[in-house]
């Protein structure tokens, strides 16, 4: 079980390394012209209000990669105990692999789920 739990937490620090890389990148390349282009026209209130949506940004980078990276782990563990147990199953009786595999695919399902959740919280 303390495998599990450091894979996870190893995971978890990934993700959140390449949300903060991701949005280190985004801030060189976006924000330094927004806020410029802001300052020269608007009140201080503006440029403050634009910098704290760069920080939201981070946020946003940080939540779709948990989205990604805790659902495909997920995904992972459920692969594993139902693929043994459809192997299991189909060692003595040949005939359950037409009902055995199908459970295997909807465990992988889960990874799709979570890409999509993370699709929609990038895009949104």
């Amino acid at each position: 079980m303390s495998k599990k739990i450091i894979a996870v937490a190893a995971a978890l620090v990934c993700f959140a390394v390449a949300g903060l890389t991701a949005q280190a990148a985004d801030e060189q390349t976006a924000a330094p012209i927004a806020v410029e282009s802001v300052a020269e026209t608007a009140p201080a209130a503006t440029v403050e209000a634009a910098e704290t949506a760069d920080n939201g940004s981070a946020i946003k980078y940080i939540a779709a990669g948990l989205a990604v990276g805790l659902a495909c782990i997920a995904g992972g563990m459920a692969v594993g105990k139902i693929g043994a147990a459809a192997m299991g199953a189909m060692s003595e009786n040949a005939e359950l692999s037409g009902k055995a595999l199908p459970f295997v695919g909807l465990a992988e399902g889960i990874c799709l789920w979570g890409f999509l959740v993370a699709l929609l919280i990038i895009i949104l």
